[in-house]
């Protein structure tokens, strides 16, 4: 069964992986600077006033930013408060003084940054239960001609493990994202991707997942049969020349809030 999303969940989990995210989130490191690229874009001249990025994490999409353009200030928010040294690290090491954090569920805040220039997020949007209002609030947020652009999970995301435990996040498809969006800001690029990410094994597998903070999503303990059970099917099921594969399905989106 798709699970719904249990906020104090993520925040623990992500905040138990931040030591070892960076290393093991491969695929949302790529996702960064593709997000990055594509920002720069569609933004030629790469100058920005106000940036506000969703779901910094530990700083991969901010590094790929910062060192792409120039923005006069940058505020990020992540859900785990402890992300804010891991943010301030890459704003020292790119060299960028005007700094901001500003902690907490970007659902639930109740005062965001405005006037803005651009916001950005990478690898968040799926952890949020409300899209149509997060599009509405960030409409809100931007100036005339602002950019919102994101990366998310789409649809076939780990299908392998939604396959045998019929478990999961339940992701927007990227029609549904361009069709939410559209009714507030105005589509520009949409772009998405499937990669196949090959492990040694599926305790491997199961440990990058840990190691990223991605399994957020419910408390249920397994059972050492279950556990073994789970491995022998995995193995069964999608086995590959270096081991087992897992599927990734990153989507990459942005808009413009219309000129008056």
């Amino acid at each position: 069964m798709r699970q719904g999303i249990d906020k104090r969940l993520v925040r623990e989990r992500f905040a138990k992986a931040l030591g070892s995210y960076r290393e093991h989130a491969v695929v949302q490191r790529e996702m960064a600077i593709v997000l990055a690229d594509m920002v720069c874009a569609a933004v030629p001249s790469r100058s920005f006033g106000r940036v506000f990025e969703v779901g910094a994490g530990t700083g991969a999409l901010t590094g790929a930013l910062l060192s792409r353009s120039d923005i006069d200030t940058y505020i990020a928010n992540d859900i785990v408060a402890e992300s804010r040294g891991y943010i301030a690290r890459e704003a020292v090491l790119q060299g960028h003084a005007r700094f901001e954090f500003l902690p907490g569920d970007i659902e639930t805040l109740e005062k965001l940054p405005g006037e803005l220039d651009l916001v950005v997020s990478n690898a968040t949007v799926q952890w949020l239960t409300d899209l149509d209002g997060f599009f509405m609030k960030i409409a809100g947020c931007l100036k005339p001609g602002g950019l919102l652009a994101f990366s998310t999970f789409s649809s076939l995301n780990m299908l392998e493990i939604a396959a045998l435990e019929d478990e999961g996040l339940s992701y927007p498809e990227l029609s549904d994202l361009e069709a939410l969006g559209s009714r507030y800001l105005e589509p520009i690029v949409f772009k998405e991707e499937h990669r196949r990410v090959a492990f040694d094994s599926p305790v491997a597998m199961l440990h990058h997942i840990r190691k990223t903070g991605v399994n957020g999503i419910a408390r249920r303990t397994w059972t050492k049969g279950r556990y073994l059970r789970f491995l022998r099917r995995y193995q069964e099921a999608y086995a590959c020349e270096e081991g087992v594969y897992l599927t990734y399905h990153p989507v990459y989106c942005c808009f413009r809030k219309m000129l008056p």
